[in-house]
């Protein structure tokens, strides 16, 4: 009589494939941003707090995930990378939902209003780091195709087209979110000093998406050179 245990029934036949998984469903939790900071623009505050809610759930199956990952995952498990490096490279990747979620639980709270002067630098901002995410995404899925080619190749090539993607997208985030600042110093007067400290740990929120989906590409970067 088969029996199913239960490694088997999480990894299938690659143990890349939860990541993969888990990976989309991070990317589920920063795509929820755009809409959520359109929201706030037209102060909809319902609508944010939905968008809200909506990443909380993603973010506790992220998290649900990664927690069997780490628990189904014994030492002993044969695979092409070191056991440590793919629960890092997973670890990192919860960051990213970790961090969405805290930028959208600040731009929940009711006491933000997008002020006129950053009107037109502030979803330029979340969708460059959205993009970043993205790509990371898209790196991710290769790895069942990284694995039958030892790493190496042409798709290890084009992995790393994406990372220096990355890296360039995770830069243009740091500039735009440094111009944010600058505008948000300008309000202080029309904003005052509480808002201004939200928005600040908002804009630093939204940058810690991109800095994570940065070290993403460095962990990968470094899966290639072994």
């Amino acid at each position: 009589m088969k029996t199913t245990s239960p490694l088997a029934s999480l990894f299938g036949k690659s143990p890349f494939r939860p990541m993969q998984e888990h990976m989309r469903i991070v990317e589920r939790c920063v795509l929820e941003l755009p809409p959520a900071f359109e929201a706030l623009r037209r102060n909809d505050m319902d609508e944010v707090r939905a968008r809200r809610d909506a990443v909380s759930a993603l973010e506790h199956e992220a998290d649900e995930l990664k927690n069997r990952i780490r628990s189904g995952l014994p030492a002993t498990f044969l695979m092409p990378v070191g056991r440590s490096d793919l629960l890092d490279l997973l670890t990192t990747q919860d960051a990213i939902a970790g961090a969405a979620q805290d930028a959208v639980n600040t731009a929940g709270l009711g006491k933000l209003r997008v002020p006129s002067a950053m009107d037109g630098q502030i979803m330029p901002f979340v969708e460059r780091v959205v993009e970043a995410v993205t790509r990371c995404r898209t790196a991710i899925d290769t790895l069942d195709e990284l694995v039958e080619t030892g790493f190496r190749g042409r798709e290890a090539n084009a992995v790393l087209e994406i990372v220096v993607e990355i890296d360039a997208i995770e830069s243009d985030t740091d500039r735009r979110g440094m111009e944010l600042v600058r505008t948000l110093v300008d309000q202080e007067a029309e904003l005052g000093a509480v808002a201004i400290m939200f928005w600040y740990h908002l804009i630093r929120s939204l940058g810690t998406i991109a800095d994570e989906a940065e070290n993403v590409g460095d962990r990968l970067r470094l899966l290639l050179a072994r």
